[in-house]
């Protein structure tokens, strides 16, 4: 989404066409049954034109055209915006019906990142909301995140809190919709993960890019947002089409071990699973297929036979050797040292951490992180 939306004002009520074409035939001398008789529509259709509870169609804007001398578009038009009007007051009741809704909805969070207006009328935040999800009513919303039949293939986690999750995951689809990519290729996205476990040695003003289009070249839109409220997950796994995967990364626990080792995690759930499920990464590892992008991640990033070695270290220089071996940052090792041993707070000064930062990017939904 871009900035904030801002309508202009739209008053609650619609003026028919009929109302201008009575004005133009008595302007004219002309009465509504003269002008049945002109035109050739019977006295009722006059009437209900007038009224508003008939439209003007194309065959009659033609024949009222010859009739008063003004054009059939100029009706055509009138019209048009009246149906587009009435269509809105319709539309407004039937959300007003629906405000409800907002309260399962994080949208003070959403307006703080610019992505839902501002505005004091209700409905339209709620307009705003169903924008941001691309649905047209909270109906379809529910329709779309809440059915049965899409529960059944979700991620128990996103059970405790559908609104934020939702907005966080939505959030993650747009940027990776916006994202281009090639086709999935398996192979490819293999290759770059190896590429990309190197990079792990970097600041994220190197890694990150790289990382992105890398990905990208194989099909994989990396989606980076910032966590949210009740959704302090770590990331999530998403096919938009049978050739494009998103993953989606926050920065929980800020730490670079625990945001690697997400990232790898949600390779493995490409790699590994199927494509009609949503997987969400909340720390737990229950479901089986979440076991087995664990063990994928820990294995890409140190393999399990050097953990004798890591769980021996008794210094950051030995750490350090260890992270050099294995060509990745020294913060991983530490993070799988601190995993072996249960002692968290060991060689914490190896592992970097990492905030978001406020930019001109992340005041319009996009954050980026330091």
């Amino acid at each position: 989404m871009g900035g904030r939306t801002r309508y202009s004002y739209e008053p609650d009520y619609a003026v028919p066409p009929g109302k201008t074409l009575l004005e133009t035939i008595e302007s004219l001398g002309m009465t509504q049954r003269e002008l049945g008789a002109r035109t050739g529509l019977t006295p009722v259709s006059v009437a209900r034109i007038i009224g508003g509870d008939q439209p003007i169609t194309y065959e009659t804007a033609n024949k009222l055209e010859l009739a008063t001398g003004v054009p059939a578009r100029f009706w055509n038009n009138l019209e048009a915006q009246f149906q587009e009007r009435k269509a809105k007051i319709d539309e407004r009741e039937q959300m007003r019906a629906d405000l409800d809704w907002l309260r399962c909805i994080p949208v003070n969070e959403l307006q703080s990142r610019g992505i839902v207006g501002d505005h004091k009328d209700k409905v339209l935040v709620l307009r705003d909301v169903l924008a941001f999800y691309g649905v047209s009513s909270v109906e379809a919303w529910h329709e779309i995140w809440e059915t049965p039949e899409v529960a059944a293939r979700r991620s128990k986690c996103f059970e405790t809190a559908p609104g934020p999750t939702s907005a966080w995951i939505r959030q993650g689809e747009l940027k990776a919709h916006s994202t281009a990519c090639a086709d999935f290729n398996k192979p490819r996205f293999v290759a770059a993960l190896k590429t990309i476990r190197s990079l792990t040695k970097e600041q994220p003003s190197v890694f990150e890019p790289e990382m992105k289009k890398l990905c990208a070249a194989s099909g994989v839109a990396v989606a980076l947002v910032r966590e949210m409220k009740k959704v302090p997950w770590s990331g999530a796994t998403r096919w938009l089409s049978p050739d494009k995967a998103m993953i989606l990364l926050s920065l929980r626990g800020k730490g670079e071990d625990k945001f690697w080792f997400s990232f790898f995690h949600e390779a493995g759930h490409v790699l590994l699973h199927s494509k009609k499920d949503l997987y969400i990464d909340d720390g737990e590892a229950e479901d089986e297929r979440e076991k087995e992008a664990n063990a994928f991640a820990a294995e890409l990033l140190v393999p399990h036979t050097f953990n004798s070695e890591i769980r021996a270290c008794k210094s950051k220089a030995a750490v350090e050797a260890i992270a050099h071996k294995l060509d990745v940052s020294p913060g991983i090792v530490a993070g799988r040292y601190q995993f072996l041993t249960k002692k968290w707070t060991h060689f914490n000064e190896l592992i970097r951490r990492w905030n978001w930062r406020p930019t001109e990017s992340s005041r319009k939904g996009l954050p980026h992180y330091a």
